[in-house]
């Protein structure tokens, strides 16, 4: 077989694979797409998810259908204020027949992990999901245990209800390699809501991928063609959200306290070729960089106490600099 043909085999294969999973996505979704791309990014690469929004938008129903579309274990953890960090990664149960101490695993141990309302853990809790989501491990009792490969936690966040919340760690968002706002639909599309949910009928969805196909996935995507100027251009797209003044934006300066880390441009690098992999080219673009940038920085910029009583926001910040960093 030529290099040719098992390279289309490849690519036909891959967007059988993406194709397969929007297909069973959109049987229950409706709408949603920015939100559902993204997600299935994160599949791709390995990176996790915060999403924030108000009740209703179907965050959750839609990180769920995701994982039921994959041949791999699920996890739903509900956040609450009493939460134990014992709840979520396990503990030592005594085995009284045995004389012994044995380990009950905790949901932490699934390839997919939806953390639903994730600001209402305390700060233990956190601090458990925290070495969960870097090091791919958890502590029992003095013992680390590996989790099993793909691990990817999906986590939800009400921006509207504060009470009851524990802000994240900044530590601990820097760890997700996106921060997805998600909005209303629009009225075409809560139409459509409102006629699929008037039979009561559950929409099933079929698994269409396994682990397996998602790792392989993952490999294809870090090898895709990525062109010198392109790693310039993120290096310099992050390196201004610490320094604004070296892209000629030194107003920026005073509104910000902190800019994008390292971790960033990881991220953005990973993220821009996903992005190409899904419209199933073999090299990364600027518009690839562009399209995926506010939702790797968004939640990786700091803003300072005058950016906030003037009203600008992260957004607002990655915008400006988009528009002034040069393109290559």
């Amino acid at each position: 077989m030529t290099t040719s043909v098992a390279e289309n085999m490849t690519v036909s294969a891959d967007a059988a694979l993406v194709q397969g999973v929007l297909r069973e996505v959109a049987r229950r979704i409706v709408g949603q797409e920015y939100m559902v791309e993204r997600l299935l990014i994160s599949l791709l690469t390995g990176g996790h998810v915060l999403l924030e929004g108000v009740p209703g938008l179907a965050k959750t129903l839609t990180v769920r259908t995701l994982a039921e579309t994959v041949r791999t274990s699920f996890q739903r953890i509900q956040f609450t204020p009493d939460l134990l960090p014992a709840d979520v990664v396990g503990t030592q149960i005594f085995d009284q027949p045995s004389g012994e101490f044995r380990v009950k695993h905790g949901p932490i141990f699934a390839n997919i992990i939806l953390a639903d309302e994730i600001n209402r853990a305390p700060a233990k809790v956190q601090a458990a999901l925290l070495e969960a989501m870097q090091e791919k491990q958890v502590t029992i009792g003095g013992t680390t245990y590996k989790l099993a490969e793909p691990f990817l936690v999906l986590a939800t966040q009400n921006p509207i209800e504060q009470e009851g919340t524990y802000p994240l760690p900044e530590a601990q968002v820097d760890r997700f390699m996106f921060k997805l706002r998600v909005g209303y639909p629009t009225r075409a599309e809560e139409k459509e809501i409102l006629r699929r949910m008037a039979g009561g009928d559950k929409v099933t969805v079929s698994p269409v991928a396994s682990p397996e196909d998602l790792l392989d996935a993952r490999r294809r995507i870090s090898e895709l063609y990525m062109d010198e100027r392109i790693v310039d251009y993120i290096v310099e797209l992050v390196h201004a959200t610490r320094v604004p003044a070296d892209v000629g934006a030194a107003d920026l300066k005073p509104l910000i306290e902190f800019g994008a880390s390292p971790r960033a441009t990881i991220a953005l690098g990973q993220a821009s070729r996903a992005h190409a992999f899904l419209r199933g080219r073999s090299f990364v673009t600027p518009d690839d960089v562009k399209s995926i940038a506010p939702d790797v920085l968004r939640h990786r910029i700091l803003t300072s106490f005058e950016a906030d009583a003037e009203g600008v926001t992260s957004d607002t910040i990655v915008t400006r600099l988009l528009a002034t960093v040069e393109t290559p």
